[in-house]
């Protein structure tokens, strides 16, 4: 196992799957809506395992998410401040969400992220886009 390094740049969320709970990282650059493409998961019935900053970390060939200590639970609402979120403490992450503003392919080639070692597959798309919470979930349910 590898342990929890400096937190990365990233937000994550998780929700229950029939393989048990499954995350993702949302990845970008700072005001592009990693946040606000969390809270639309959250409001779907996902959990926030870490808002901005996340550790992670690999073992027996699998990532896993966590928040640092002080910003467990919270999440930052743009025009609102940092809020309560429901909490999921630690997931396994199984897929990367590269946001961008740039366009999006309608039909990529498959790509993929590596971290650690662990290579999960990565799926970019604009965040602001309406449907982009049900296309991260639908790819999800898709692994």
């Amino acid at each position: 196992m590898t342990a929890p390094t400096q937190p990365i740049h990233a937000t994550a969320v998780a929700r229950h799957t029939p393989a048990g709970w499954r995350g993702v990282l949302i990845q970008g650059p700072s005001g592009i809506g990693k946040s606000d493409l969390a809270l639309r998961l959250i409001g779907q019935g996902w959990r926030l395992i870490a808002d901005d900053w996340t550790h992670l970390w690999a073992s027996d060939g699998a990532l896993y998410a966590a928040a640092p200590a002080t910003i467990t639970g919270k999440i930052e609402v743009r025009g609102l401040g940092i809020v309560a979120a429901p909490l999921r403490p630690l997931a396994r992450i199984t897929m990367a969400v590269a946001c961008t503003h740039e366009a999006v392919e309608r039909l990529p080639e498959a790509a993929v992220w590596t971290w650690a070692g662990v290579t999960i597959p990565r799926l970019q798309l604009d965040p602001r886009t309406a449907s982009a919470g049900q296309v991260v979930a639908t790819a999800l349910a898709a692994l």
